[in-house]
């Protein structure tokens, strides 16, 4: 080979190395940039007022039990707000700001710091919040990230902008509310006791001299070293703050946080988002490429995030709360953990299969699962009265679909299968294999709850018939109910397929088959083109159109003819096409309030994604795709930076409704938008 062709040959492999390593950087930059979506996408700034004020919203990960935010009064910058304990009493803040620090010259002892006028910024991302302030002497800047579902770590770097050196005086001061929690000092470390839980608190200077003052039972104060601060460096402090429940061992949570590198936590956190939201914002429909679609991706995913609780007390498996903002949702309950679960899978499913195990974890040996249950029962017990709809077959199928684990799927069927099975025991008053909801107590207002559907206005004449021991069942047979069941049958064919349980799956096929035609002939009306509740003999329908009435379409178990006089009805500006679609029932029915209706009224996202995706099923992919257009710019806050979540929707003004930060909201905004 002569020069020229020598040259050329090192010419071309270095032009295509360079190409490479432009590629190599611009893919390192696309991958980094999925957690900018999450920035400021719930606003975290607020300082209680009292320890039961739920004004402000909270950010916490990693599944903790507790929760902070970034201040934004004189009487609690200096740190971050908080925390919020939900370790005892459905929520409390034990202060208004734990480790409050305090800056002055070493002959003075005024604050250096005007926290308020030498505020720069202040962000949250999912992974962790941060906050600068700067003045023509110092710079401070703050970071709180969660290192477990234990522990949060907080590090306060201090820069001398000035040229001259500084010598400092430093402290941390917190004053608690009286919430049965007490101050002592242990082994360097500030220790918090509570009356009212068996949680303990920790929270101590890592790896620095310091003298721990003890005021009362309510306030203390660390005295940090006299510090002597060059021109222009920098002095890093750290501190950890944990709440940890005896199941836990607080020993070897120390020797974690006592070894710990915060850039390392900091980084690994940022990279686990953003692995995260990344599977998410690339998963997205094409239709919903736009940017603003990856910022409601990243506030649902942020959601679900400060919703996640590992498992502590009563509750074996980690798994999410309805609302932490709303004092009587911290528990999990089991349709809300069905939905949970298939937003989960899309991007954790190691939290995914535990939100189901939790709810399995307390299945009667008849197959029953409770519907709902709390880490503490002395604050409130598990209900028992009733269950809630069928849809674990559907959060499993969904979680193996993303994750081929078969050891999960020869955990999870047989379980599944006995509470499938349940319904047609308990649930089926005349044995015709149509089943009604019901409850264990005999109550009516229980079999209505088991519904999910609280106060829908089909129950509003509905009376209570025995089945048998502990066995009630309404006297109407459920539209959405059997739907449900249908579609379990569907799945759990597809489940046997995968363990080869060829018995199984040749039963569950004859099933779906026969309940599949009696749905189509008992529960649509063809006068009104809809599906609703029957009598138990099948005879008469009760009217009122409801979100239930296309549960037949996701369910695919509807005829297409059906399904397209379904797709007319929702589509209707009069009926349920409305400024938030797909609300519960029909805009024109007499007894429509989404103020006061709950179930009577307000849109309900899980509801509207059901009949989102239950017109895809049936190629109606244009008006789904309307609706989820119009939900997602209606449906007051979800576009808007800071907006929280909301449990509800009011149809016609797009008002959010009830409880912010509503975690199945989140999970099905998910579903909405992605692929399935």
């Amino acid at each position: 080979m002569d020069k020229k062709s020598i040259f050329t040959v090192i010419l071309v492999f270095s032009l295509i190395c360079c190409k490479q390593n432009e590629v190599k950087k611009i893919e390192k930059s696309i991958d980094t940039d999925y957690l900018a979506f999450s920035s400021n996408s719930l606003n975290f700034k607020g300082a209680p007022q009292a320890k039961t004020d739920r004004d402000m919203l909270m950010f916490s990960d990693q599944g903790a039990w507790f929760s902070y935010g970034l201040p934004d009064s004189l009487t609690t910058y200096g740190g971050f707000s908080g925390p919020f304990l939900m370790t005892q009493e459905n929520g409390v803040w034990i202060s208004p700001n734990l480790m409050q620090l305090k800056l002055s010259y070493s002959s003075d002892e005024t604050n250096i710091m005007n926290w308020e006028n030498d505020l720069v910024h202040q962000k949250s991302f999912a992974s962790h919040l941060e906050q600068t302030f700067k003045n023509d002497k110092l710079s401070i800047k703050q970071y709180l990230v969660f290192t477990s579902g234990h522990t949060a770590m907080q590090r306060i770097t201090i820069t001398n902008n000035s040229d001259k050196d500084l010598t400092l005086n430093s402290s941390f001061s917190g004053n608690l509310y009286n919430s049965g929690i007490h101050v002592s000092k242990e082994n360097g470390s500030i220790k918090l006791e509570s009356s009212k839980s068996d949680a303990i608190g920790y929270v101590q200077l890592l790896n620095e001299p310091n003298d721990i003052f003890v005021k009362d039972s309510l306030s203390y104060e660390i005295k940090y070293q006299t510090l002597v601060l060059p021109s222009k460096n920098s002095k890093e402090i750290t501190i950890s703050q944990t709440f940890i429940f005896p199941e836990y061992s607080w020993k070897k949570e120390q020797q974690v946080i006592s070894n710990i590198n915060f850039d390392s936590v900091l980084n690994a956190r940022k990279q686990e988002k953003n692995h995260q939201l990344k599977a998410l914002i690339e998963n997205r429909k094409p239709q919903f490429r736009d940017d603003k679609y990856a910022k409601v991706l990243a506030k649902a995913h942020l959601t679900l995030q400060n919703n996640w609780r590992i498992a502590a007390g009563e509750l074996k498996h980690q798994g999410l709360f309805p609302s932490y903002h709303y004092e009587w949702f911290h528990g999990f309950w089991s349709w809300d953990s069905w939905k949970h679960a298939v937003g989960l899978s899309q991007y954790n499913t190691t939290l995914a299969k535990d939100q189901v195990r939790a709810m399995y974890d307390y299945q009667n040996e008849d197959g029953f699962v409770v519907d709902c249950i709390y880490r503490d029962t002395t604050i409130e017990p598990f209900n028992y009265r009733d269950t809630k709809p069928p849809l674990s077959a559907w959060a499993v199928a969904k979680i193996f679909e993303k994750n081929a684990d078969l050891d999960f799927i020869k955990e999870m069927y047989p379980k599944l299968k006995k509470y499938h099975l349940w319904w047609y025991n308990k649930r089926d008053h005349d044995q015709d294999g149509l089943c009604e909801y019901g409850s264990t107590d005999g109550s009516v207002l229980a079999a209505k709850w088991e519904s999910g559907m609280d106060n829908a206005i089909r129950f509003d004449n509905s009376q209570i018939l025995k089945n048998g021991e502990e066995a009630y069942s309404l006297n109407q047979e459920s539209i959405d109910l059997n739907a449900y069941l249908y579609a379990e049958k569907l799945y759990l064919i597809e489940l046997a397929k995968a363990l080869g349980n060829k018995p199984d799956v040749t039963r569950f096929i004859n099933e779906a088959k026969i309940l599949k035609i009696a749905i189509q002939k008992q529960f649509y009306d063809s006068k009104d083109g809809w599906f609703y509740d029957t009598n138990l003999e099948g005879t008469s329908f009760v009217k009122g159109a409801g979100s239930e009435g296309w549960i037949a379409l996701w369910a695919n178990v509807a005829t297409q003819e059906q399904a397209e006089t379904i797709k007319n009805k929702m589509m209707d500006p009069e009926k349920f096409f409305t400024k938030v679609p797909f609300q519960t029932m029909a805009k024109d029915h007499p007894k429509f309030d989404p103020l006061n209706g709950y179930w009577r009224g307000p849109n309900w996202l899980d509801q509207a994604y059901f009949g989102i995706k239950g017109l895809r099923n049936y190629g109606f992919d244009k008006e789904a795709d309307n609706a989820t257009i119009r939900i997602i710019e209606g449906a007051q806050g979800l576009l808007e930076e800071g907006e929280a979540i909301r449990e509800n929707y009011h149809p016609l003004t797009g008002e959010g409704r009830e409880a912010k930060n509503f975690s199945w909201s989140a999970a099905h905004i998910i579903m909405m938008l992605t692929k399935d």
